[in-house]
């Protein structure tokens, strides 16, 4: 059952700052990578009844190979290093579809 992981954001940078557009640009690059992960896309939120900015939404085959990607370095890293220190604040969702 395939299994749609999305995460919703605001940063911790300054709107149209470089330091946003590289940590967006980073999370594209270094996750996008990681085995598993398809249809990998940054969106930014439009409807001024939320606060929260950005959405990273990504799909993945099935439960395993989500939880292959939470556990994968390159994610455990990038969350470390860049996630704890730029995001100011988020929520996370993963959803699969009903029959």
């Amino acid at each position: 059952m395939a299994l749609q992981h999305t995460v919703v954001f605001t940063l911790a940078h300054a709107a149209g700052s470089p330091e946003e557009a590289a940590f967006l640009d980073d999370g594209r690059r270094i996750l996008s990578a990681i085995p598993g992960v398809t249809d990998f896309t940054i969106r930014e939120q439009v409807s001024p009844k939320s606060d929260l900015r950005w959405q990273f939404s990504m799909w993945f085959e099935d439960l395993a190979a989500h939880e292959a990607y939470t556990a994968h370095p390159d994610h455990v890293d990038f969350v470390a290093s860049r996630w704890a220190t730029e995001v100011a604040k988020f929520q996370e969702y993963d959803f699969v579809d009903q029959p």
